[in-house]
């Protein structure tokens, strides 16, 4: 299907946005339309801005944490020694 059969194409313009790796992104857009401030690199995935010398800072990645770290945050160890007991306590049928 050529551009005869879909009609006159919107006119076009090309952007430079970089990121933080130094990968140039040249992804175009109608005339009209707003340009968003940044754009995903498809290279390395980092956050890329149309200012070459201050790219945005890549994305601080946070450590994966297991259910028990989230329960330790949570819970201080008297709590946990609290829990324990009555948990036991219903074992043994004492509760």
């Amino acid at each position: 299907m050529g551009e005869a059969e879909r009609g006159e194409s919107a006119p076009r313009v090309r952007v430079s946005f970089w990121c933080a790796n130094g990968h140039e992104t040249r992804p175009s857009f109608a005339t009209d339309a707003q340009i968003p401030d940044t754009w995903d690199c498809p290279r390395c995935g980092f956050p890329a801005g149309q200012d070459r010398d201050n790219p945005p800072a890549p994305p601080r990645t946070e450590p994966y944490k297991t259910h028990l770290a989230y329960v330790r945050e949570r819970r201080s160890d008297a709590d946990g020694e609290a829990i324990l007991a009555e948990a036991l306590a219903k074992l043994r049928g004492e509760i």
